[in-house]
């Protein structure tokens, strides 16, 4: 693939910005030509809060890029996450037009169409849509509707949308930088896009991506996405608990959990203890306290057991939100391919095991594929989706790969996109 073909992923979360610039290889893996992260201030939560801010760095992320690999950044697909974002199910209906009844791409497109002609909240905005099934008078479970013959024709769709000012501060972000936005595309459903193979989405499995200001969810069955969900509440929320636990700074908070941190002990969980800045009596088990050297004139001494109460509370709370959301859908302890647990957040010692604990369900931890020279980091799972998506739909569109969703699939996939807010 030329130059002019190279596939870029833009990944703006809360602490960090990651670029992902790709192209295609005579084998079906993509190689990386440029591969940068920098931290990011003006998002809060995953949301664009200062425009101007975002977009300086980001300007100096592509120069960065062009610097080190001679190529310039035109276009992106780009990641959209805060709990703003919501997903409801909605269904429409239509006659087929043609006289010999049989389905078309036009009838496709109008009941898909039809599916998203609801009111909704003020400033809020529909951004893409996922059609789960179609209904051909009133036989369900169908996939591929199209050459199909019938009077009637319905879709269950699962409808995308997000507060239409925060959505604007992302898209206008990315604009003055110089960047065409390809596809705008929820953090949740790009990470499945790298960690997930069908096998598992034909199941039913549910990805979670623990990120430092939010945790995503998105949940698969029957090889469609049937419910999203953005909680305000990420591994930055153990940091700061650590910071207020210890009475520490915030940074080395950070550097406790990174080298002392470990989400499963055993026993209760969620027991804080008040630090102490003493030493160890003699005699006492070396594992039970950890000298932390904090450029004190003490150093700051805390118990093990004391650490892992506050992360365990922590992280407690981030898995109660998901069972809560996997109830509303009824999907509690019912997912036969269990939870993949990606992000940076995930990077924790012992979250698998204490995943399957809270949520019981098998879980494993999920890392990006689909590359030849790239690190299986979890931290990169939403950067490399947005890379894998977009390669998938420039080989269905020939190259173009304007006005297509990546949510659904076969003839979803060839469906145009009806919305396409803010992009000129």
């Amino acid at each position: 693939m030329p130059k002019s073909h190279l596939i870029t992923g833009l990944d703006i979360g809360t602490s960090l910005i990651k670029i992902l610039v790709a192209q295609k290889t005579p084998d079906t893996d993509l190689e990386v030509i440029a591969q940068i992260s920098e931290p990011i201030s003006g998002i809060r939560k995953g949301v664009v809060i200062d425009v101007e801010k975002v977009s300086n760095i980001l300007q100096n992320v592509l120069e960065r890029v062009k610097t080190e690999t001679g190529a310039r950044i035109n276009s992106v697909y780009v990641n959209v996450g805060g709990s703003h974002i919501f997903s409801t199910s909605s269904r429409g209906l239509v006659s087929v037009s043609r006289a010999d009844q049989k389905i078309s791409e036009e009838d496709i497109a109008r009941v898909i169409q039809a599916a998203q002609t609801f009111s909704l909240p003020s400033n809020k905005e529909i951004f893409d849509v996922s059609p789960r099934e179609f209904i051909i008078d009133g036989e369900g479970g169908i996939k591929e509707p199209l050459g199909m013959q019938g009077v009637r024709l319905e879709a269950d769709v699962l409808v995308l949308g997000g507060f239409s000012p925060y959505l604007k501060n992302l898209t206008q972000a990315v604009l003055n930088s110089n960047l065409q936005i390809l596809d705008m595309i929820p953090s949740p459903v790009a990470s499945a896009r790298a960690c997930l193979n069908s096998r598992q989405k034909e199941l039913g499995v549910a990805l979670l991506d623990i990120g430092a200001g939010t945790s995503s969810l998105a949940v698969f069955e029957e090889g469609d996405l049937i419910h999203l969900a953005i909680f305000p509440i990420g591994s930055g929320n153990i940091t700061n608990d650590i910071a207020i636990g210890l009475k520490t700074d915030i940074d080395i908070a950070e550097r406790i959990k990174v080298e002392y941190g470990s989400c499963f002990l055993g026993g209760r969980r969620g027991t804080f203890n008040r630090p102490t800045r003493k030493k160890a009596t003699k005699g006492e088990p070396r594992h039970t306290w950890e000298k932390i050297e904090i450029g004190e004139p003490e150093p700051l001494i805390f118990s093990k057991k004391q650490l892992m109460g506050i992360i365990e509370a922590r992280a407690s709370e981030i898995f109660g939100e998901i069972n809560k959301e996997l109830k509303k859908i009824s999907r509690e302890k019912l997912l036969p391919a269990g939870v993949v647990l990606t992000g940076g957040g995930s990077k924790l010692p012992k979250i698998v095991e204490f995943a399957k604990k809270e949520l019981k369900l098998p879980c494993r931890l999920g890392k990006p594929h689909g590359f030849i020279n790239l690190e299986k980091d979890s931290s990169l799972s939403t950067v490399c989706g947005l890379v894998l998506g977009g390669a998938d739909l420039e080989e269905e569109r020939g190259g173009w790969s304007g006005g297509i969703s990546v949510f659904g699939k076969g003839i979803g996939k060839k469906v145009k996109r009806i919305f396409r807010i803010f992009i000129p």
